[in-house]
């Protein structure tokens, strides 16, 4: 008899926005805690501007690092980090497994308007998904949140993407930022679990 999967432990925060001092405290919260992966939900960068120290604290103390790129910095920024760092890992329209466990997810944003970066939004999530597709748990990462979700309280509507993608692809966990005022809050859209973390980091476990 197989036996079960250890549970993969988990940190996920976005909107880092530039800020050294949080990456140095995260990191040693990722070690403290015990973790096994660190997703980072976008907006990394300000403006795509300074990024060293944005990824290093975390790869000196030996943590997987999971990155999609939001608005503040274009897809081929987060590329070059995971291309730079090691253990690091671009999935803007890739995925990821570990284990019994795949991560799939699209950055960027749509401001909420059906265009053409809907389109490639759900594109880039699907393609994502099919690589994981046979995973027994699946996460989903974005930097919008989901149309009709707890966030639009802030008045920005959510992306019709990511909420096609949560019914469609129906991962078992969505991260999403790029809302500040939204970090920690959390509900359930059909069977999937949403966390929007925006700078307030979660742990958890899956």
């Amino acid at each position: 008899m197989k036996p079960p999967q250890k549970k993969t432990r988990i940190l996920a925060v976005g909107d880092i926005h530039g800020d050294t001092g949080l990456v140095k405290r995260l990191a040693k919260k990722a070690e403290q805690e015990k973790v096994d992966l660190v997703i980072l939900a976008g907006d990394i960068t300000f403006m795509d501007q300074e990024t060293d120290n944005l990824i290093a604290p975390f790869v000196k103390v030996k943590k997987q690092v999971l990155l999609i790129p939001g608005n503040h910095e274009p897809p081929e920024t987060t590329q070059i980090l995971s291309e730079i760092y090691p253990h690091t890992a671009n999935i803007h329209g890739y995925a990821f497994k570990r284990g019994d466990l795949g991560i799939f997810g699209a950055g960027t944003v749509d401001w909420g308007i059906e265009n053409q970066d809907t389109r490639n939004i759900f594109k880039l999530l699907k393609k994502g998904n099919e690589q994981v597709k046979n995973s027994k748990k699946k996460i989903m990462v974005t930097h919008m949140h989901p149309r009709g979700g707890k966030a639009e309280f802030s008045g920005f509507k959510g992306s019709k993407a990511v909420s096609r993608a949560i019914k469609e692809l129906q991962p078992d966990i969505l991260i999403s930022a790029h809302i500040h005022e939204a970090g920690g809050i959390e509900e359930t859209i059909g069977k999937t679990k949403v966390i929007n973390v925006s700078r307030k980091p979660k742990i958890f476990e899956i």
